[in-house]
């Protein structure tokens, strides 16, 4: 049988739907820090109110590191399909997504500094500029070159951990960071804020973590450049063996993985081991259930609230910031600190069923989210065509 891609000119739902699907997990996990201090605590022990710790190890094995993997895939997926647009229509690829990129770079420093020092904005940008060097290069140099990439470093970074831990197997615990994150989110003004946001952004994005950012980051957005190439999920069907089989092997083995804390030892070693090796396999095991449930009518109609997220996704990332940040910080309600993991949780569910709502009646009358316009306009100069259904 002869396979015939899929039109670049056609919208690929299921993409949207594994979009949609990240933004919810990322929201999930993110919500810990938007309530707690978590980059200076241990998790394992810091949330200790009723039901904390059930609702801990749920996230810990099944949210937690498995759903930015994903979502830089389908960056890498969503910059490929442009790269080979540009290509079919002979069309400059290179000034465009430069100038794309250089606005998403903006938007993430405007995020992270008036918003939430999580922000993945700028990360995605940086490491975006590496990317698009690498499109010209095949789907197997791309997807070999990405597991080197990634194996070498965490595997050594790992064996180090598990010989640190056999020193002192102790989390990191700041105690003055956590009461000064209290202080200024709680209750501090907006300049004790900015300055709070700062530090954390700082601590987050030291030289180290920036190459451990690299080295991961970038191996998903080349895997994820090499399945578009490969158009994995526009051949969904043709493809259906291979997608079961990623549904099912990758997803048990990775689930494995991120308990090994909760089964073994919970030290940094074996959270390192969860996160870097468990979490991208359980991410591709979820874009593969995703992928198969797409093929369904049935489970597309029932899927469609998290496509139609998807859709607008920078749109949807943004506006969860300015909700989160507004309930817990000093400017909104000051409840930063106060709630325990259940009342966390449900906060961030409330917040996408609403962004949910929000998204099929605003993707109702226009074919864009608000910031997804202004990235276009700011990239090309002018503004979107109504009724375009052409980016991917």
């Amino acid at each position: 049988m002869k396979l015939q891609p899929v039109s670049l000119n056609e919208r690929v739902e299921a993409i949207d739907m594994m979009r949609g699907f990240s933004l919810l997990g990322i929201l999930v996990i993110n919500m810990l820090a938007f309530h707690s201090p978590l980059s200076y605590v241990d998790p394992y022990t810091y949330f200790a109110r009723p039901y904390d710790t059930e609702i801990y190890d749920f996230i810990d094995v099944f949210i937690q590191a498995s759903f930015y993997p994903l979502f830089a895939m389908l960056f890498g997926y969503g910059l490929a399909m442009q790269y080979l647009k540009a290509e079919e229509r002979k069309q400059a690829f290179m000034p465009v997504a430069v100038r794309r990129l250089l606005v998403l770079l903006a938007i993430g420093i405007l995020h992270a500094f008036f918003l939430w020092y999580g922000d993945i904005l700028i990360s995605y940008a940086i490491i975006g500029f590496l990317l698009i060097g690498m499109l010209r290069l095949s789907s197997k140099l791309l997807a070999g070159m990405a597991l080197l990439i990634y194996t070498v470093p965490h595997a050594l970074i790992l064996a180090l951990m598990f010989y640190a831990v056999s020193i002192n197997p102790s989390f990191y615990t700041g105690i003055q960071a956590v009461q000064s994150s209290i202080d200024a989110y709680a209750n501090g003004t907006f300049i004790d804020i900015f300055a709070q946001r700062l530090s954390d952004w700082v601590y987050s994005n030291n030289p180290f973590n920036f190459i451990v950012l690299l080295a991961t980051i970038l191996p998903f957005m080349m895997v994820g450049a090499a399945a578009a190439k490969w158009r994995l999920i526009e051949r969904t069907k043709h493809y259906r063996k291979v997608w079961i089989s990623l549904a099912v092997v990758p997803l048990f083995a990775g689930v494995l993985l991120k308990a090994t804390p909760q089964l073994i030892d919970k030290n940094y070693a074996y959270v390192y081991l969860q996160d870097f090796f468990g979490g991208p396999l359980v991410a591709i095991g979820y874009a593969a259930i995703i992928a198969l449930l797409a093929q369904s009518e049935g489970f597309r109609k029932l899927l469609r609230p998290l496509g139609q997220v998807g859709r607008m996704s920078l749109t949807i990332y943004i506006m969860q910031s300015l909700i989160a940040t507004f309930i817990f910080y000093s400017y909104g309600f000051g409840l930063y600190g106060k709630v325990d993991l259940l009342t966390g949780t449900l906060i961030a569910l409330g917040i996408f069923a609403i962004q949910m709502i929000f998204a099929e009646a605003w993707l109702s009358k226009f074919n864009q989210g608000p910031l997804e316009k202004l990235w276009r306009r700011w990239t090309y100069g002018k503004s979107f065509k109504k009724n375009s259904n052409s980016k991917p």
